[in-house]
Order: C-alpha cells, then sequence, then structure tokens
C-alpha cells in the first residue's frame, strides 16, 4: 500500500469524454488521456484492502491491488507484468469493459471507488509506448496440434494460452480479419481496429497460424479437422440474433445490428467493399436517415453512436424494459454488478442531438412504401406485477428510414458445424461442457466463451479462453497444467 491515506486525500478523477460535437466529428477513440502524474495519485487512492472484493468481481481475478501499487510508485514495468499474468488482452478490456472491478471496489462502499479501469490501460498503453510488449515464442513444442475454430477474444485467448504451453496451434476465423466483436461489432470510436490487428500480429509472431476466410463445417469440413488435430477448441460466439417477428419485418431497412456495424468498421479501415460480410452484400448506411435502434444494452449503444457519426438525421433507442434506478435496489447488494441506468457516450451524443431513450416500448409493426420502412408502430408497456402489459390506448406512431435490432444473441449458430460435431446442447443453445473439464460431449472437443456461456462481455471472453486453455493443456498431456487457473467468485458479472 503505496499511500495509506490516499483515499482519504484525493478523490476519484476519472477521464472524462471529448465533448460532444469534436468527437462526433471523427471516429477516434474519444476520451482524454490523464497525465502519468495524476494515474498516479488515483493509484495511490487503492486502501490495498485486507479481502481485495475488486478482484472477486473480475472474471479474471485480475491482480489490481498489486498493480496499483506499482503505478503509484512508477514502477510500470513490474505493474505490466502483473497485468499480463491474468490478462492476455488488457488493451481491450481497459478500453470496453463496464468495469465491474470498480463495483466490487471496498472504497466504494460510501466514496466513489477507484479507477481501476484507468490504471489498466495506461499501463498497457505505456508498455507498448516503451516497447516492452513483444512477441514471446515458447522454448519448447509438445508435437501436440490445437485448433481453435473462432477468432474472437476467448479463440485468441485461448490460442495464445496453449501456444505458451508449446502446442502448435492453428485457429480459423471465417472473416477475412480476426478479431470477432472486437474487430467487426465494437466501433473504432471505443477500440481502434490499428490496436486489435497490433496484438493479433503479435499472436501470429509468437508462431500461432491463424488462417482466416475459412468456415469449419462450410468450406473446410469438419472430418477433416478432426483428422488433423489432438484436440479442437470452438469458439464461434453466440452469434444467432435474437429477431423481431412483427408485420413488416421483412421491409428493406430493418436489419440485425450486427449487419450494420461491420461495415462502419470496414469503411474506417478504408476498405472498398464494406458490405462483404452481410449475407446479401447489402450496403447499409445512416446518412440522412431516421434511425430507430431497439435494444439498449451496449450494441444498441453502438449502434446508435455509429449512426450519429455516419450523419443520421435523427436517432431514437427503444428498450422494452422500464428505466432502471438511479442507485442500488435494496435487493442488489454491494459487492454486486449495481444494476442501475447507465448513460453511454453515444446515448449522452444522441440526447444531445435532441434524440431519447423510450422505455417500456414494444415494437408492434413496421410500414413502408415500395418495399422499403417508413414508420413503426408502438405501444407503452406497464411492468408494475413484473410482467409486461399492453397500455390500452397507447400506441404510437414514429417516423423511420432505419431500424435496427439490436436486442441480444440466443447463443452459437446453428450452420452446419455444430450438427457435424454432434456435440449437445444446453436448454439455451449453447455448447454443453463438463464444468471441470469445458470439455464438451464429443471426446477432445472444447467449448469457451459466448458459445459456450451465451453473450456476455469481452473480460468474460478472456477469462473463458485462458481457462479453456488449461484444461486443454491438462487432457492432451495427461497431467496437471502449468498454465495458470482462472480465479472466478461466485458473484463475478
Amino acid at each position: 500500500m503505496g499511500d495509506p491515506k490516499g483515499f482519504m486525500n484525493h478523490t476519484r478523477q476519472a477521464p472524462h469524454y471529448l465533448p460532444v460535437e469534436a468527437r462526433l466529428a471523427n471516429h477516434e477513440e474519444h476520451i482524454e488521456v490523464l497525465p502519468e502524474a495524476q494515474v498516479k495519485t488515483q493509484a495511490s487512492r487503492c486502501m490495498d484492502c485486507g479481502v481485495p472484493f475488486c478482484m472477486s468481481g473480475c472474471p479474471l481475478g485480475n491482480l489490481i491491488p498489486d498493480w496499483n501499487d506499482l503505478v503509484f510508485r512508477g514502477k510500470w514495468r513490474e505493474a505490466l507484468a502483473a497485468l499480463h499474468a491474468t490478462n492476455n488482452f488488457p488493451e481491450f478490456t481497459g478500453r470496453v469493459c463496464p468495469a465491474p472491478c470498480e463495483n466490487s471496489c471496498v472504497l466504494g462502499i460510501n466514496e466513489p471507488p477507484v479507477t481501476i479501469k484507468l490504471h489498466e490501460v495506461s499501463i498497457v498503453d505505456h508498455g507498448f509506448a516503451q516497447g516492452w510488449i513483444r512477441p514471446e515464442a515458447p522454448p519448447v513444442r509438445t508435437g501436440k496440434r490445437v485448433a481453435v475454430i473462432g477468432g474472437g477474444p476467448a479463440g485468441l485467448a485461448s490460442a495464445q494460452q496453449l501456444n505458451r504451453a508449446g502446442h502448435q496451434v492453428t485457429v480459423f476465423e471465417k472473416n477475412d480479419r480476426a478479431g470477432g466483436l472486437l474487430m467487426y461489432g465494437i466501433p473504432h470510436y471505443k477500440l481502434r481496429k490499428e490496436k486489435v490487428q497490433r496484438r493479433i500480429d503479435l499472436l501470429t509472431a509468437e508462431g500461432i497460424e491463424l488462417r482466416t476466410g475459412v468456415t469449419v463445417g462450410g468450406d473446410l469440413p469438419w472430418d477433416q479437422v478432426k483428422s488433423q488435430f489432438d484436440a479442437v477448441v470452438i469458439s464461434t460466439g453466440a452469434e444467432a440474433p435474437r429477431d423481431l417477428p412483427v408485420p413488416g419485418r421483412d421491409l428493406d431497412g430493418v436489419h440485425f445490428a450486427m449487419e450494420f456495424l461491420p461495415q462502419s468498421n470496414r469503411s474506417n479501415w478504408g476498405d472498398t467493399d464494406i458490405a462483404a460480410l452481410h449475407p446479401k452484400k447489402q450496403r447499409i448506411w445512416a446518412e440522412g436517415k431516421h434511425v430507430i435502434v431497439i435494444g439498449g444494452g451496449d450494441t444498441g449503444s453502438d449502434c446508435i453512436g455509429t449512426s450519429l457519426r455516419q450523419g443520421a438525421a435523427s436517432v431514437t433507442n427503444f428498450e422494452l424494459l422500464p428505466e432502471p434506478p438511479g442507485d442500488r435496489p435494496a435487493n442488489n447488494p454491494w459487492p454486486q454488478w449495481a444494476r442501475i441506468r447507465r448513460i453511454s457516450s453515444s446515448v449522452e451524443e444522441m440526447t444531445e442531438r435532441g434524440g431519447e431513450v423510450a422505455f417500456s416500448l414494444a415494437t408492434k409493426s413496421f410500414t413502408g412504401e415500395n418495399g422499403k420502412v417508413t414508420s413503426l408502430t408502438t405501444i407503452q408497456l406497464d411492468w408494475k406485477t413484473g410482467k409486461p402489459v399492453e397500455v390500452p390506448g397507447s400506441e404510437r406512431t414514429w417516423r423511420c428510414d432505419l431500424a435496427l435490432l439490436a436486442m441480444g444473441f440466443l447463443g452459437p449458430k446453428k450452420n452446419g458445424l455444430l450438427e457435424q460435431v454432434g456435440c449437445q446442447l444446453d436448454q439455451r443453445g449453447n455448447i454443453a461442457t463438463d464444468a471441470k473439464t469445458r470439455m464438451s460431449t464429443v471426446p477432445g472437443v472444447f467449448a469457451a466463451g459466448d458459445a459456450r456461456r451465451g453473450q456476455s462481455l469481452i473480460v468474460w471472453a478472456i477469462s473463458e479462453g485462458r481457462e479453456v486453455a488449461r484444461c486443454v493443456d491438462e487432457w492432451l498431456m495427461q497431467r496437471p497444467s502449468l498454465l495458470p487457473a482462472v480465479r472466478i467468485e461466485a458473484f463475478a458479472y
């Protein structure tokens, strides 16, 4: 504990977002970078608690008090080592994780919590700036080959861990770039894609083979993969979107969020064919349109910010559930994740431009002209009984040229691979695995990330990837793995 009175002498000072108009002018990351002295001061607020609940709130079990103290002391290289000990990609989580660790900070019981996320991203950015983060190839190879199907954060984390154990790893990714939602879901203004590619380049330099544009179960039959590898990790994500089966759903201009967001990212990359990933190769762009985003989670927020940056005429957000409270309810005590209303930077931008978040609203139908959507109709919901009840006479028609469905995901897509593998699914449609070994019902086939646990956070994906790698290593070598186990508490978000 570097400064025993730091939490008493200093208040929380987290980085601010840039002004709305300044950040809407481009797709650059829009949060200020604090000077090193200020970061050290914020790190001094960590109390080095006897029971560090921040670590329990983190799905990775990050050594938060350790690297807080090291930052305060200016020992950046040691802080980087402590950070990388539990997190393969802190430059991602330090930018886009909602920081459940801060919700569990002991100081947060009666004071603003420690700025843990600030210290995390400051450490890793300092490490890259100093040239300390370099490829680390394993000194020996085991002769075992592992296939990882899906190049998102769970797949990449498992690949790096398995490579460190000495196994030869090949990652199969159906898209033309690896990264999953890091690359094609999260907008540039939250996570610049050069930072994603920088980490992917490090992984390939460490000896991981990356094969993009390959769909296992499609153009590459499962039997070929099964015969060439000693173990397989399926980390294809939860890509099956929740649909909205109402009249007019088939009108042009009604799209899933993940048909829209990748195109903006490809445009920012400078790609000429931004619609390459769309099933119908249809270009979706918000410029000049009245956009309605249906769904109030992170994906919906990303659609809002992206639409505004593309020059939408207006943006409105619908949320099926009632507005969350401003403070923790009695049944949601510390150190649990606080179920309160949070206003994202994108929602702030939308309201600044005259848009709104409409809560307790159900979409009943879309209407259009010449096959294109022009409006939609909603009805207000009453949640007093805990279940949604439509309010008579509350129907409303909204102008809409582009509707983006961001209502969550229903597990991995059932598009051939899982049927060919023959693994069982759980009641939620995810890949069923043994709780301890992470192996599916097919010997030698493991699962990780959203494909196993359902849609979740990037920090959970990395946690899943690290843990499945340890399990695969133990199964391959028939001995306890030297890879670290992930420390997960029951209440981790």
